[in-house]
């Protein structure tokens, strides 16, 4: 191929591009989830697409070309977000962190204290429970009704959460 066989080569891919833009973001949108990613995405794929021109072959769909081209560039970037962990976003440490150890053990002292102060039934009630047994089980052992247990439950669960401050 001589250089004006590729120069003109080179500003068909470029006015192609232009051409599948739409097409390009269209497809970016059923990969990427966030809108800044797509933007990024469809940036990749056109900054690839242009450094690696003369690879393209004159004849074959430009569009299938594009699109394999952030197809492989969006599961590249997949690979690699997987392998890396950057940081965490401040609304996933909320939901994901935990107090230090100190405050686990005052947490638990509180709910000792707390539980000690149930009425026994409710106390033994509520233990069994907690640890697994069912509710029809925990009727049998405690020797009243499904319905009392839950009750039973219910109210302990409240006391606990009125003494400590959260959900027990």
């Amino acid at each position: 191929m001589n250089n004006i066989d590729a120069f003109i080569q080179r500003n068909e891919v470029r006015d192609g591009i232009t051409d599948l833009l739409p097409a390009l973001q269209k497809f970016a949108c059923r990969l990427a989830r966030f809108e800044c990613d797509r933007e990024d995405l469809v940036q990749e794929t056109i900054w690839r697409a242009l450094r690696s021109q003369h690879l393209f072959r004159p004849g074959t769909a430009l569009k299938t070309w594009l699109f394999t081209i952030m197809r492989n560039t969006f599961n590249t970037e997949y690979k690699r977000r997987r392998r890396e962990v950057v940081g965490i976003d401040d609304g996933y440490v909320n939901v994901v962190g935990c107090d230090g150890a100190q405050e686990w053990a005052v947490r638990q002292t509180e709910l000792s204290a707390a539980l000690e102060r149930l009425p026994e039934e409710s106390r033994n009630t509520l233990l069994l429970v907690a640890s697994g047994t069912s509710y029809i089980e925990t009727a049998r052992l405690c020797g009243c009704e499904v319905g009392t247990v839950k009750s039973r439950v219910n109210r302990a669960r409240k006391v606990l959460e009125d003494e400590i401050g959260t959900s027990a």
